[in-house]
């Protein structure tokens, strides 16, 4: 078995990347950062109820997103929004889904950043830890069973290795050789609990060895690096090779939620250096090295990204919330007479405007 291991550096690794593709990569990392900077003030408003970020960890969700095809099956955590940006999900459907309007997809009955897309192959989002892991594995199998060359892709943290759904569903695609890629972002804080306590283990990646396929360790915060561990490690899937588990060693800059203050488990100290490996500022670095990308420009790419989420929050913000009566809508195919009579008499007590009959 392969363990790789590749601690987080300076510089970036932009090996069969155009320019044209790395910046359109930044415009990604800069649209998700800006969807950061609005979230977490409108949280703090109170016009949305809670918000994660995920500022720190953009190259590795763009990174790995973008070498994946629209095709391929994305079964997330609660933090990737910016995997669901470069998937090509509208701001305006992340964001009607932070609100719970009525363009909500899931009509308001999620938490805020648990999303669901169906048409981006975007599997819903729940709370509990690792438990889309075997989710993945099973669509990845069922995926092979249809003869569809495609995987499926989980995304999770340090946290979720010591899940019992990630050791089960490690050893079952690893049993049936599942074309899967487990996508684990290790930002070294499971909430408040540091990476050093949650295993032994000197790399994450090396958990793969036990179920019998390949780990590789990543630098998360070179987008290059991680477009091309995906890359391979599609191609292997594909290839009827089996799993792979990635690790990609990144940093969450900001707190695990809008719930949570990392002031009071993390120093300033530690904050300080993995901000240097701003995986934002260091493709902008490389690139500018390059005479690829002027500050200028680089400008206009952040303020472009900034007016996007605006117009977007302006645009969705203002929605009522979705018809009441939705409530007795989607769990079954046809409502059943007692679901009839609860919604009768709910219209007689709550009179809804603008309802379908």
């Amino acid at each position: 078995m392969s363990v790789q291991a590749v601690p987080a550096t300076s510089g970036d690794s932009a090996e069969g990347l155009s320019v044209p593709v790395r910046k359109r990569l930044l415009r990604l990392m800069l649209l998700s950062r800006a969807l950061d900077e609005r979230g977490m003030t409108l949280q703090r408003q109170g016009r949305i109820g809670f918000y994660v970020p995920v500022e720190g960890q953009e190259g590795a969700q763009v990174g790995c997103a973008a070498a994946l095809e629209p095709e391929d099956w994305l079964c997330p955590g609660y933090r990737e929004t910016a995997v669901a940006l470069t998937r090509g999900v509208p701001l305006t459907l992340l964001l009607s889904q932070l609100y719970g309007g009525r363009t909500d997809l899931c009509l308001g009955r999620q938490m805020p950043n648990h999303f669901a897309f169906r048409q981006y192959r975007f599997v819903s989002t729940s709370s509990p830890i690792g438990t889309q892991i075997p989710h993945a594995v099973g669509l990845a199998l069922a995926a092979r069973l249809k003869g569809e060359k495609v995987v499926a892709v989980t995304f999770f943290g340090d946290g979720a290795t010591s899940s019992n759904d990630f050791h089960s569903g490690l050893n079952f695609a690893g049993v049936y050789k599942a074309p899967v890629i487990f996508f684990c972002q290790n930002n070294q804080w499971a909430i408040s609990l540091p990476r050093s306590k949650q295993t032994r283990s000197e790399t994450l990646a090396q958990k793969a060895e036990a179920y019998g396929f390949p780990g590789v360790q990543v630098d998360g915060n070179d987008v290059g690096a991680v477009y091309a561990a995906v890359k391979e490690a599609r191609a292997r899937a594909t290839a009827g090779g089996g799993p792979t588990l990635i690790e990609a060693v990144t940093y969450r800059m900001g707190p695990h939620t809008t719930s949570d203050d990392p002031r009071r488990y993390r120093s300033p100290e530690e904050l300080a250096l993995w901000k240097s490996r701003d995986p934002v500022e260091r493709l902008k670095e490389a690139l500018e090295k390059e005479h690829a990308l002027s500050e200028e420009e680089f400008d206009q790419l952040l303020e472009g990204a900034r007016a996007e989420v605006a117009a977007a929050i302006q645009e969705v913000e203002p929605l009522p919330p979705p018809d009441p009566l939705t409530l007795f809508d989607d769990t079954l195919s046809r409502r059943t007479p007692q679901l009839e009579e609860q919604r009768a008499a709910f219209l007689a007590e709550a009179p809804v405007s603008g309802r379908k009959e």
